[in-house]
């Protein structure tokens, strides 16, 4: 193998682990939501308003991670980003009110945001150091990190560990994992940011418009299926703290699945029926999951709408690439942008329903979202095939 060869396969790897720990963390504080409710006697509306400030410090932190990005290339961002976001859970176990959760939660969005950014920026030179699609697996193996840390937490949860305790752990763990692979990151010498370019709204196609709306409605029902999820196995089917941590492990089980068979799945169906068949799929999923009153019944809902999820924000990212009239770059900016807010805006958005009605009627916003996605599948790009694929640098998982 050439050194150039080695040294792409590396990053490759690198670049897996990153999204890997991102799952991780994130799954890692999603399974604890409910234990960390109870200890500070906060009620959904509260919690809502909390989780809030994530996303508040996840908008505020986008283009200052764009800029850093563009200064310094993504690795040291990455690095930079990975080490803190492991470290930035800590803080929310030592929370002793909502405020202090509030501000703690502004950090982890904040570092949450910039790892995001940067992790993706790299993922980006990768695939174009391939000529290869990869971008889906990356993502896989974020929703891998995430079904692990909910089973762990669930475990966890089920043995009355405290938070504090558990979050110390998987800091340290995630952290050195993030150090050991730091050398293994590709050196961008143009970074990525650099030569994205997001146009003006007034100047955006139609096409461009409608695909970052399924972006956002589909991040947007992630979102809140990851941060309410527990919570709504806990307090509405008075499921005990470890199933319910297992019932968001199984929505990211399904998930990493079938990201794994996503390529296989588009090349099959195309673009728009996968997307459209995918939404209806975690559409029909929920409602039936919301139906059932008991945890055990209510699982496989919750675990088709992981496997609708899988395929939709890897086909609307591709098919960001193919706008005509757009460069690839400016189209998969646009659509990451818009779609980010729908992710950071679903958990209170969910909060704030449920103090109207109740968490499982708040929960049917997301089948709404999702069957919006499929309404607008039409503007999804035809698949084009891989012309570009670099035999010798295949790479499997």
């Amino acid at each position: 193998m050439a050194p150039e060869q080695h040294k792409v396969r590396a990053a490759w790897w690198g670049t897996v682990v990153l999204f890997l720990v991102h799952g991780l963390v994130f799954s890692t504080w999603v399974s604890r939501i409910p234990a960390i409710q109870t200890e500070l006697e906060l009620n959904n509306g509260v919690l809502g308003l909390t989780l809030l400030s994530a996303a508040v410090g996840a908008v505020a932190t986008i283009p200052l991670a764009g800029w850093l990005v563009t200064r310094y290339g993504s690795k040291p961002i990455s690095i930079a980003g990975g080490i803190l976001f492991s470290l930035s859970i800590v803080p929310l176990s030592l929370s002793i009110n909502a405020a202090t959760l509030a501000l703690a939660l502004l950090f982890y969005g904040a570092i949450a945001a910039t790892m995001d950014v940067a992790m993706n920026a790299q993922g980006v030179e990768v695939e174009r150091e391939l000529a290869r699609s990869t971008m889906s697996r990356f993502h896989a193996m974020f929703s891998t990190g995430g079904m692990a840390g909910a089973a762990i937490g669930g475990v966890i949860a089920e043995a009355g560990i405290r938070p504090v305790a558990h979050f110390a752990v998987s800091a340290a763990i995630n952290l050195i994992a993030v150090v050991l692979v730091s050398r293994l990151l590709l050196q961008t010498h143009t970074p990525v940011a650099a030569r994205i370019q997001r146009p003006a709204f007034r100047s955006m196609p139609l096409t461009l418009i409608s695909i970052s709306a399924i972006g956002f409605f589909s991040l947007l029902a992630e979102g809140a299926m990851a941060d309410w999820t527990t919570v709504y196995f806990r307090q509405v089917l008075q499921a005990s703290s470890g199933i319910a941590a297992f019932a968001y492990s199984v929505f990211s089980a399904a998930m990493a699945i079938f990201r794994f068979l996503g390529d296989w799945v588009i090349a099959r169906l195309g673009s728009r029926v996968a997307l459209r068949s995918a939404s209806l799929l975690a559409a029909a999923g929920l409602a039936y999951g919301l139906f059932m009153r008991s945890p055990v019944w209510a699982l496989p809902g919750f675990a088709a709408t992981g496997a609708g999820f899988s395929v939709i924000i890897p086909i609307v990212y591709g098919s960001g690439g193919r706008i005509e009239g757009v460069s690839p770059g400016a189209g998969i900016a646009t659509i990451t942008g818009i779609a980010y807010i729908g992710f950071i805006v679903g958990p209170p958005a969910i909060g704030f329903a449920s103090q109207i009605f109740t968490l499982r009627y708040a929960l049917l916003i997301v089948v709404g979202c999702c069957l919006m996605a499929a309404l607008l599948s039409r503007s999804i790009c035809p698949t084009l095939p891989n012309t570009k694929a670099a035999a010798s640098l295949e790479i499997h998982l």
